[in-house]
C-alpha cells in the first residue's frame, strides 16, 4: 500500500508552493518595516543630535563643565519627550544626561556608537539599556572646538513604541498569512479532488478488472490525458477480455479432452510433486484431494518413474518408458510418457506424465504368442508322427502287410486328431469373432430337457463303460437366460469328460435347481480326480493335467477353455471342485429366465 496518494501529494506541493510564496514576503515586509522605522527613528535622533550640539555650542565656550552642562542637557532633553542626550568627553567619562546623574554612570569610551563617533563618524547602536531597562536606538556625533574634538554628544531614544506597532504589523500579517493558508487548503483540497477523482475512478476501476471483472470499463470526461488514459485502459480491457475468453475456451477444451481421454495424465511440480491429475488418473491411482502436493514416489509409489522425471528435469528432453505397478492388488503394465512444461526464459516449472494403460493388449499379445506356441505345438505333435510313419512306409515297409496296416492305423489315428485340434481351434477363432457375438441370440431356455437331450446323446458312450447316469432336477421347470445350442454344446463337453475319465461302474449326476437369481447346473462324477495344484489351470488353453492321458483320451487340451469361453459369452459362471480318486463337480451358474423355488 502507497504511503502517500497523489491527492495528498497535490496538497503538499500547493501549501508548499503558497509557504515558499507567503513566508518570504511577509519575512520581507517586516524587515523592511522595520528597517524603515529605524532608518526614521535614527534620522531623527541624528537631526536631534545635531540640534543640541550647536546650542551647546553657541551657549559655551571651551571644554565642556560638567555642572553647566548636565543642566542644559536636561533642560534639552525635557523639550523633545522620549529624547534621551548624553555628553561624553574624550576619555569616555559621561558628562551629562538627559535622564539619569552622570556621576553614578560607568564610562562609556568602549560603548561602539561611541567608538565610531571618537573616529570622526556617525555611530549608531540599538541594544539594551541597563540603566533605562528597555531596548534603545543610540545615534552619537563627534564634538569639536575648532579643529579639536572634546567629546561626543549621543542622542537615544526608546524603541518600546516602534516595536509595539512592530508586533501590531506582525499580528496583521500573520492573521492575513493564517487566512491565506486556509482558503490555499481550502483551494488545494479542490483542485486536488478535480486532479485526482478522474484519476481514483481509474484506479477503482482497474482494481475491478484486476479482480476478473472485465466487463467494466471507464467512464471519465476530463479532456486531457486522463480521458485518453481511460480510453486506453478500456481498450486494453476489451483485448484482455478477447483473450481471456478464448484461453477460456481453449482450457475448457482441453479440459473435455483430459477428462475423456482413456489415458490417465498427471501433472508434477518441478520438485515432483503431484499438483493435479484428470479423472483417469484419479481413479487408476486412487488419487484424492488431499494427496495432492505429495510426492509421486508416495502416490504412484515408482522408483523408475521418479528417476525418468529427474532425468527430464535435467536434460529437459521428453522419455518413454515402460511402467509395471500393482494397483490395489491388481497387475498394470504402462506406456508412459515424461515431458517438460516450460515457463519464461524456458525454464522448467513442471513435469506432464501421461499413462497409456497396456495391461490388456500386453495380455492378449502374450496369450496369442502363447496360443501360437501350444497350437505349434499340438500340431508339430501328430504331423511328425505322419510323416515318420509315411517315411517308414516308403522305406520298404509296405511290403510287411502286418506291420503296414499298423503305421496306416497310427497315421489314421494322429489324423483325426489333428483334425479335432483344427476344429477345436476353428471353434475358438469362431466364438472370439465379433459376428458370433453380433448374432448370438439369448433367449430363456429349460435346462431338464437339454440334460435328458445330452445323456440319451451319449448314452452309447456311458452303457458301454457300464456307468450310471442320472438326473436330478430340483426344478423341474428350471429355465435359465441361454442359448441353447451352446449350452447344450457346453454340457456335451462336461458330459463327454466325465465319461472319459470315470472308472467303469462310476456313477455320472447331472443336478439343476434355482439359487436366488440364478440357475445352477452340476455335472459330478466319481472319477480319477483332478490334482489340487492343477485345478486353476485346467480352464487355460492347451492345459492337460497328463498330457499321455489326455491324448490317449482322444483329448486336444482346448475343450475346458471352450466350455469356460462359451459359459462366459451366455453371462455366466463355471467353477471346479474335484479329489483325486474320488471325483469332480463342475458347476455352471446362468441366469434364472423367471423366479425359482429351489
Amino acid at each position: 500500500m502507497f504511503k502517500q496518494g497523489i491527492r495528498t501529494k497535490l496538497i503538499v506541493s500547493f501549501l508548499l508552493l503558497i509557504l515558499a510564496s507567503l513566508l518570504p514576503l511577509g519575512t520581507y515586509i517586516l524587515w523592511y518595516f522595520y528597517q524603515h522605522n529605524v532608518e526614521s527613528l535614527k534620522s531623527n535622533l541624528l537631526t536631534q543630535a545635531e540640534i543640541a550640539r550647536q546650542l551647546l555650542q553657541q551657549q559655551t565656550a571651551g571644554p565642556p563643565n560638567g555642572i553647566n552642562l548636565d543642566a542644559k542637557i536636561k533642560e534639552l532633553g525635557a523639550q523633545v519627550p522620549d529624547l534621551r542626550l548624553t555628553i561624553i568627553n574624550e576619555n569616555g567619562v559621561v558628562l551629562a544626561d538627559s535622564k539619569e546623574n552622570p556621576a553614578i554612570m560607568e564610562n562609556h569610551r568602549h560603548r561602539p556608537e561611541v567608538m565610531q563617533a571618537y573616529s570622526g563618524q556617525i555611530g549608531s547602536s540599538i541594544r539594551y539599556s541597563t540603566t533605562l531597562h528597555e531596548n534603545l536606538l543610540y545615534v552619537a556625533i563627534p564634538m569639536k572646538q575648532g579643529m579639536n574634538r572634546t567629546g561626543v554628544i549621543r542622542a537615544a531614544a526608546t524603541l518600546t513604541y516602534m516595536e509595539a506597532g512592530f508586533d501590531q504589523i506582525r499580528s496583521v500579517l500573520l492573521l492575513a498569512f493564517l487566512l491565506t493558508s486556509l482558503l490555499s487548503i481550502f483551494l488545494s483540497l479542490r483542485l486536488a479532488h478535480n486532479y485526482t477523482a478522474p484519476l481514483e475512478t481509474i484506479i477503482d476501476t482497474a482494481r475491478q478488472i484486476a479482480e476478473g471483472k472485465l466487463e467494466t470499463r471507464v467512464h471519465v470526461r476530463t479532456g486531457d490525458e486522463v480521458e485518453l488514459l481511460g480510453l486506453t485502459l478500456n481498450h486494453l480491457t476489451s483485448s484482455l477480455e478477447d483473450r481471456v475468453n478464448e484461453i477460456v475456451a481453449e482450457k475448457h477444451k482441453l479440459e473435455l479432452v483430459l477428462e475423456h481421454m482413456d489415458n490417465a495424465v498427471i501433472l508434477l511440480d518441478r520438485y515432483g510433486r503431484v499438483v493435479n491429475a484428470n479423472k483417469m488418473g484419479t481413479d487408476v491411482f486412487g488419487i484424492k484431494e488431499e494427496m495432492l502436493g505429495q510426492h509421486n514416489l508416495q502416490v504412484i509409489g515408482h522408483s523408475l518413474l521418479d528417476k525418468a522425471v529427474h532425468e527430464v528435469m535435467e536434460t529437459r528432453q521428453s522419455r518413454t518408458l515402460e511402467l509395471k505397478t500393482n494397483i490395489q492388488g491388481n497387475k498394470k503394465v504402462f506406456h508412459v510418457f515424461v515431458s517438460s512444461i516450460t515457463g519464461q526464459e524456458d525454464a522448467v516449472t513442471g513435469i506432464v506424465c501421461v499413462f497409456h494403460d497396456i495391461t490388456a493388449p500386453q495380455a492378449i499379445h502374450e496369450r496369442q504368442a502363447e496360443f501360437i506356441a501350444n497350437a505349434s505345438h499340438e500340431l508339430a505333435t501328430p504331423l511328425t508322427a505322419i510323416k515318420g510313419f509315411t517315411e517308414t512306409l516308403l522305406d520298404g515297409v509296405l511290403k510287411d502287410p502286418d506291420l503296414s496296416v499298423k503305421f496306416i492305423r497310427i497315421i489314421h489315428a494322429e489324423s483325426d486328431r489333428m483334425q479335432r485340434l483344427v476344429k477345436d481351434l476353428l471353434q475358438l477363432a469362431r466364438l472370439d469373432s465379433q459376428e458370433h457375438r453380433q448374432h448370438l441370440i439369448l433367449e430363456p431356455t429349460e435346462v431338464k430337457p437339454l440334460l435328458e437331450q445330452v445323456t440319451q446323446e451319449l448314452s452309447a458312450e456311458w452303457r458301454r463303460k457300464d456307468l450310471l447316469v442320472t438326473i436330478d432336477a430340483f426344478s423341474p421347470s428350471l429355465a435359465v437366460i441361454a442359448n441353447s445350442d451352446s449350452l447344450k454344446q457346453v454340457l456335451v463337453n462336461l458330459v463327454d469328460n466325465s465319461i472319459k475319465y470315470t472308472p467303469a461302474g462310476g456313477k455320472i449326476s447331472l443336478v439343476c435347481y434355482g439359487d436366488d437369481n440364478e440357475g445352477v447346473i452340476q455335472v459330478k462324477d466319481t472319477g480319477i480326480g483332478i490334482p489340487a495344484k492343477d485345478l486353476p489351470l485346467i480352464f487355460d488353453r492347451f492345459y492337460r493335467v497328463d498330457r499321455a492321458r489326455t491324448r490317449s483320451a482322444g483329448g486336444t487340451g482346448l475343450g475346458l477353455s471352450i466350455v469356460k469361453f462359451i459359459v462366459e459369452s451366455l453371462g455366466g459362471k463355471i467353477g471346479v471342485q474335484s479329489t483325486v480318486d474320488v471325483g469332480t463337480v463342475f458347476t455352471l451358474r446362468l441366469p434364472l429366465a423367471q423366479t425359482e423355488t429351489s
